[in-house]
């Protein structure tokens, strides 16, 4: 199974933004549906952004709206979220997942997959 590992979380304030990264096993973005999901406390996972082999993006855009950017660099195997004008309600757990290739899917059953997570604290 690919090890994920998130790094990029940490404490901002509203407005700010923060660059999350997974670094994957060697050629697991070549391949593999890459996604981000978070958890707040109390809530259940939600997804929140993914990226398919061939660079084919998802937002869940009933929070993203247009705020979030999902990319990739295949050389380093590494995944990115870049987030911009945090708010509050962003404050969450943020995981990267794994999935076969294919569209990206909102559905976390499909990621077989998952990081540790990182925390995203948005807070004044």
């Amino acid at each position: 199974q690919a090890q994920l590992v998130e790094s990029g979380g940490g404490l901002v304030q509203p407005g700010d933004s923060l660059k999350l990264s997974c670094t994957a096993p060697r050629r697991t973005t070549m391949w593999y549906t890459m996604a981000w999901f978070r958890q707040a406390p109390g809530k259940e996972r939600e997804f929140v952004a993914a990226i398919s082999r061939s660079d084919t993006t998802a937002y869940n855009e009933d929070f993203v709206k247009g705020r979030f950017a999902i990319s990739k660099n295949n050389v380093k195997s590494t995944v990115y979220l870049q987030m911009n004008n945090l708010k509050p309600e962003d404050t969450a757990v943020y995981y990267c997942a794994a999935a076969q290739p294919g569209s990206p899917s909102r559905d976390p059953t499909s990621y077989e997959n998952w990081g540790q997570g990182t925390q995203v604290t948005v807070s004044s």
